[in-house]
């Protein structure tokens, strides 16, 4: 039975609500990104001002406000916690599918908009960042939005012979502006940069004959310079200059500096696109070669989503910094090639090569090695530890977390899955493969989110968080030794300092504190602070060392012996 549009959206709602809903506070948000953003929306609330962003109850200007304004609301909602947090990107996938079928069935028919909404949410990483708590989904998505609107409105003035593209230059050309603004005033300029490289590239292939006239390009900036406004000039006439500045000059030195542990190798992002995004990443591959087209749009639509891959992953790797989430934007045209490649299969508009089948019997095969690993590793773990030589990830390695043996059959499904979909292929059966291929994939994340994740964060940063959840309510100091942690924030539910010293360090190690400070440092630095006689031992646990130092007693001199130093005798209360 051929379900009609409507019927087709709230079927696909309800199935992606499914998906990404269920499990989103089951385990802690992760250090830095979920946690830093969590913080920050935390800090709108408890600042009780929504236009300028905070941590550490301090200006941070790195991210603009509108993804925080969305997790605040959550927050208001649902209370501060893990769901509250990722509850705006579920939200955001569940829009995501809905776009892409709606994109998908106007520029092509019903069922290429149902491959494309299959291909996006049934692929690795694209399903995993809709249970996340970062900014790059809905970034993305508007991003997305604002070039397909100005691709309709090339179509629309250029004649393009596509029925349905019915309303006003005028109509793509403001939703696109708007659509511009809202990615701005998510993630920053980054996200005009890509638009303005993905059009000029193509008024470069179209021998620089302009597709757009200068009055709506003009139109384009004013609606998003309007958009933007609502928090850029607002800033700026209520507070002057500073932290639009501080924002700007961060963003341009994000695109010319990375931090250390932020580089990577040359061909970074491609790798990260290939395993991440499979298995539309795979499929996706024929679509970058010639088909067989229908009209001047399907040519065309083509040509954008080819150049926007190409966009996104050459200026993310020029730039320096090597981060998983500066690519995302690319699974909008790996995900629609992938999609085009099956399209184009069944109609036979695209010859199907059986080096398809095989690559990705190859790099699935890999993948599911990886997830029955997890499972084995799991079970051996503490039998492995003494192999590992970094005592940090040792230590980890030492945390209390059960394995049934029964997390395998995440890395089962994933087999099952390959074998299903590569016999389809073979049999030249392509919609039942991209069933196969999609759907499985995405049980597997799922599955992998309620089992494996909440184990492997145990591991991970388990113990250091478990201690700030401890320190809720209690009048004392928190802060982290040698290493960059926010959980030391949010998980402490830190209230804005009274005293201005305890953002110094010094201050907190040696000088007159005026409540306890707990330390949280790791065993591969624990040595860094052994020359402060006044920090006891609380206790160690899987890679974490826990200190405190008390408030000295009037006339009290630092204790000399060594059971008051971190190598020290293990004791303490909270």
């Amino acid at each position: 039975m051929r379900l009609n549009k409507t019927t087709t959206i709230l079927v696909i709602a309800v199935l992606a609500a499914a998906l990404f809903i269920p499990f989103l506070g089951r385990v802690h948000l992760f250090d830095w990104d979920e946690i830093n953003f969590a913080e920050a929306s935390r800090e709108m609330i408890k600042m009780d001002d929504y236009t300028r962003v905070y941590i550490d109850f301090k200006p941070f200007w790195e991210k603009p406000p509108m993804f925080f304004w969305m997790q605040s609301t959550a927050m208001k909602m649902f209370g501060v916690t893990e769901f509250a947090a990722r509850f705006p990107n579920a939200l955001c996938g569940i829009i995501t599918l809905i776009v892409v079928f709606l994109c998908g069935s106007r520029i092509y028919d019903r069922k290429f908009g149902i491959l494309w909404a299959l291909a996006y949410g049934g692929s690795l990483f694209p399903n995993m960042y809709f249970k996340s708590g970062i900014i790059d989904p809905w970034f993305n998505l508007f991003t997305f939005l604002s070039l397909y609107n100005f691709i309709l409105y090339h179509w629309r003035r250029n004649d393009f012979d596509k029925p349905g593209v019915t309303k006003s230059k005028l109509y793509y050309v403001v939703w696109s502006g708007i659509w511009m603004g809202l990615a701005v005033l998510t993630k920053g300029q980054v996200a005009l940069m890509v638009f303005l490289l993905v059009l000029g590239i193509y008024l470069l292939g179209n021998r620089f004959k302009f597709y757009f006239t200068w009055w709506h390009a003009l139109l384009f900036i004013v609606v998003a310079f309007i958009v933007t406004f609502t928090w850029y000039g607002y800033e700026t006439i209520k507070r002057g200059p500073w932290f639009i500045n501080e924002f700007l000059k961060y963003q341009y030195r994000l695109f010319t500096t990375h931090d250390a542990d932020q580089a990577g190798f040359f061909g970074y992002h491609y790798i990260v696109l290939l395993i991440g995004c499979f298995p539309a990443s795979v499929l996706a591959i024929p679509s970058f070669f010639k088909a067989k087209y229908n009209g001047r749009y399907d040519r065309d639509f083509k040509r954008w989503m080819v150049l926007l891959f190409w966009v996104v992953t050459v200026l993310f790797t020029i730039v320096q910094s090597r981060i998983i989430h500066y690519s995302s934007m690319a699974w909008f045209p790996v995900t629609f090639l992938a999609a085009y490649s099956i399209y184009k299969w069944e109609r036979k508009e695209l010859v199907y090569r059986k080096w398809v089948g095989i690559f990705i019997a190859i790099l699935g095969g890999l993948i599911s090695l990886l997830l029955l690993g997890v499972a084995v590793i799991g079970l051996n773990v503490k039998r492995l530890a003494p192999f590992v030589e970094d005592t940090f990830a040792r230590g980890n390695m030492e945390a209390d977390v059960h394995w049934s043996g029964w997390e395998g059959i995440v890395g089962v499904l994933m087999i099952v899955t390959l074998i299903l979909g590569i016999r389809y292929l073979s049999r030249r059966s392509f919609g039942q493969a991209a069933t196969a291929f999609f759907v499985g994939t995405a049980v597997v994340v799922f599955l992998a989110s309620a089992i494996i994740v909440p184990k492997v964060e145990r591991y991970s940063q388990g113990a250091d968080i478990d201690f700030f959840v401890e320190r809720q309510g209690c009048d004392c100091y928190v802060h982290t030794l040698g290493f960059k942690s926010y959980g030391d924030l949010f998980y402490t539910l830190k209230e804005k300092p009274a005293n201005p010293n305890s953002y110094n360090q010094d201050w907190l190690l040696t000088g007159p504190i005026d409540k306890p400070v707990y330390f949280v440092t790791k065993v591969d630095r624990e040595k860094n602070f052994t020359k402060y006689p006044e920090l006891k031992l609380l206790y160690r646990k899987n890679g974490f060392v826990f200190l405190k130092r008390d408030v000295p007693k009037a006339g009290e001199s630092a204790p000399a012996d060594s059971t008051a130093r971190p190598g020290g005798a293990v004791p303490a209360t909270k």
